[in-house]
């Protein structure tokens, strides 16, 4: 059995998607669609539901086991492994259903009544020390299933009472309700999405009276959402939506039995299907199997998780979003090795490069006489546009002048870069 999926980029820009499972947590490596491999698994305690976020290096793991508390997890060791640092578990804490994240803070939903009254919301405050959070303050007024954050604006999703509540969240330590409206009559909202500009909130339904409708809120006036219309996928009406995710002017839902969905937005008031593939084909019927998490990798794959069936990579043919380093999706039409930015730097900077093909990559960084200092990328990569982070202090380099070079097997180029301290 498997439940919640999520992603992590490292900085040399592999991609690894975190998959809950029954027993524990699985961490695999997706950078290459030829060779995508489980690198390392987590045990926990068994539970049928599993989440996970994550912040710098480090992957916060939450369940409804008894006990459980948070599992904290550092990825900085990967490809070879992930290190466990510790279960953090604050004063009363037992379980907790879902955690978001945003900036250095972790939203915990949904856990146990004891630590947080009605199973609300508690704010963890990762910013002195990610390995030892400091709980910060509680909003209990209703159960949250699930939330979102933005600018200290916090989006939930009242389940079993049938509402959303956008709350505001600058003062960690006493949240504050803005307002609480109902996701039309017999809904059961179990997660939210907001646009890029936050004109328009997404909100599921995964309980309440079926048709199970994803939900498109006005959300101009905070104070007073007004209902715009709903979506269901293409010709089912039957299948339950669960979660949402949105990258630019796409949406990207899990909607349980009818698959992975993908829903231009750019107008939000009119979604329109323009992918899918149903990890659950049996049929699409009014019940809690099949898909139940999606993320988008910045290389624009697309992760998925199936109840019963465990991980999905998939990627679509036409480009989903606008990134700093290119477009998801988008396949160059030849090699390239892109200058670093910001040029000079200290300590760090980010070099880009793009591959036409599938190809084998080594990136390396030279000192001016020519001796490797830094071996940055040395992996297969598929076709795309990459951007890597380089850290002078993790190599201990000192200031001057240095040369990095990209190889591909038939593709060698390289460009001058300059540490300043």
């Amino acid at each position: 059995m498997y439940s919640a999926v999520w992603g992590y980029t490292a900085p040399n820009g592999r991609e690894y998607a975190i998959l809950g499972c029954a027993s524990g947590t699985a961490f695999v490596d997706v950078t290459d669609s030829a060779n995508i491999r489980e690198v390392d698994f987590l045990t926990g305690p068994t539970s049928a539901w599993r989440e996970m976020k994550t912040y710098s290096h480090y992957a916060y793991i939450v369940s409804e086991a008894n006990n459980s508390g948070i599992q904290i997890v550092d990825l900085q060791y990967l490809p070879d492994s992930v290190h466990f640092v510790k279960k953090f578990v604050p004063p009363s804490h037992s379980t907790t259903h879902t955690i978001s994240q945003s900036g250095p803070y972790l939203y915990l939903s949904g856990a146990n009544s004891s630590f947080v009254s009605n199973g609300g919301i508690a704010i963890l405050d990762l910013t002195n020390d990610p390995e030892t959070p400091v709980v910060r303050g509680k909003w209990t007024t209703y159960y949250v299933h699930d939330c979102r954050v933005v600018n200290d604006t916090i989006y939930t999703a009242n389940v079993f009472d049938g509402n959303v509540s956008i709350i505001n969240a600058t003062n960690k330590n006493s949240m504050s309700t803005i307002t609480t409206f109902t996701n039309l009559p017999g809904a059961g909202p179990h997660n939210t999405a907001l646009t890029t500009n936050r004109k328009r909130l997404f909100v599921t339904d995964e309980i309440g009276t079926a048709p199970y409708r994803l939900k498109v809120w006005n959300i101009e006036n905070v104070s007073s959402p007004v209902f715009v219309t709903s979506w269901q996928p293409t010709g089912i009406t039957t299948s339950i939506v669960h979660n949402i995710e949105i990258y630019g002017n796409y949406a990207v839902i899990a909607h349980y039995a009818a698959g992975v969905r993908v829903v231009n937005i750019s107008n939000p008031d009119m979604p329109v299907e323009v992918a899918w593939y149903d990890t659950y084909p049996q049929n699409n019927n009014e019940s809690y199997n099949g898909c139940w998490g999606v993320y988008m990798m910045p290389s624009g794959k697309i992760i998925a998780s199936d109840r019963q069936t465990g991980l999905y990579v998939l990627k679509t043919n036409f480009p989903l979003t606008d990134i700093t380093s290119g477009i998801n999706g988008t396949v160059p039409e030849g090699f390239a090795l892109n200058q670093n930015y910001p040029n000079p730097f200290n300590p760090s900077t980010k070099i880009t490069f793009e591959l036409p093909r599938n190809s084998q990559v080594v990136l390396k960084v030279y000192d001016i006489q020519g001796k490797e200092v830094a071996d940055v990328v040395n992996d297969r990569r598929d076709a795309g546009k990459y951007e890597v982070q380089f850290d002078a202090a993790k190599y201990g380099l000192s200031s001057g002048n240095y040369v990095y070079t990209i190889n591909t097997g038939d593709f060698v180029q390289s460009k001058k870069m300059t540490i300043v301290k």
